[in-house]
């Protein structure tokens, strides 16, 4: 939901993702709303690359200071590639072992410590994640590392020693339903709950947030995601600590 897996979509396959993300802001208590459309493409069977959108009605110029007129606009622009290193597969079990890195640019005003670059932050992030599927329940665990780059002419407020930081991942899903396969057609329900974490790597703070969610995948190829984010450490300072998120997925496979 909110991490990728170490499992990659379909070699010859396209994917269109939208994910809406709803935070409550601490200071102005209003909702910021950002959108990310995002295009999906699986290479081969061990390469995935995305490209993505940022857009965002983002209505703070820094931590303190609130801007009222709340725009929506296109805040920049994120690329994510994954490539999988080592998998074993066999009946209704797997391992698999994946590296994957991400470069974003972003214009918009930068207004909390921690580091975000799928909606806030310019920057790069490079890391592995790794994922146990037994039966219906799939465990997935990563780790990474972040560098934080100005915003354009909007430089980093906290200091050149405060950009860099590393991000952690644990999550667990199990597949609620159909309790048996007949068909393709059938929608999948599953559960999860992930724990994301950031601890920045000069002044030691960190932030720990608990993600319970549900997904519908409809004829093997249509996904609606939901998901509520609540924070459990709060050291790392952030203006939106809670919120949810939405997402639609559409995939097209054998498209070449």
């Amino acid at each position: 939901m909110y991490t990728e897996p170490a499992s990659n979509m379909a070699a010859k396959s396209f994917g269109f993702r939208a994910t809406n993300y709803l935070m409550n802001d601490r200071y102005s208590n209003k909702i910021n709303y950002m959108l990310v459309p995002e295009v999906m493409w699986g290479t081969s069977k061990k390469i995935m690359v995305h490209a993505a959108g940022i857009l965002g009605n983002s209505n703070q110029n820094d931590g303190f200071v609130t801007n009222p007129k709340q725009n929506f606009v296109v805040e920049g622009a994120s690329f994510y590639l994954k490539y999988r290193v080592y998998s074993t597969d066999e009946v209704q079990t797997h391992f698999r072992v994946a590296a994957f890195g991400r470069y974003s640019f972003n214009n918009s005003h930068i207004h909390e410590y921690a580091i975000n670059l799928n909606t806030h932050n310019s920057g790069y992030e490079g890391g592995v994640i790794a994922t146990k599927l037994l039966k219906k329940v799939a465990f997935s665990a990563s780790g990474s590392f972040l560098h934080a780059q100005d915003n354009g002419s909007k430089k980093f407020l906290f200091g050149n020693k405060s950009r860099n930081a590393v991000n952690y991942t644990l999550s667990v899903g199990k597949l609620m339903l159909p309790k048996e396969y007949t068909s393709f057609k059938q929608t999948n329900v599953n559960l999860m709950l992930e724990m994301l974490g950031q601890t920045n790597l000069n002044k030691g703070y960190s932030y720990l947030d608990i993600a319970p969610s549900v997904q519908f995948i409809f004829l093997s190829r249509m996904r609606f995601d939901a998901g509520y984010r609540y924070p459990m450490v709060t050291k790392l300072h952030r203006t939106s600590t809670k919120g949810f998120l939405l997402r639609l997925e559409y995939n097209i496979f054998n498209a070449y």
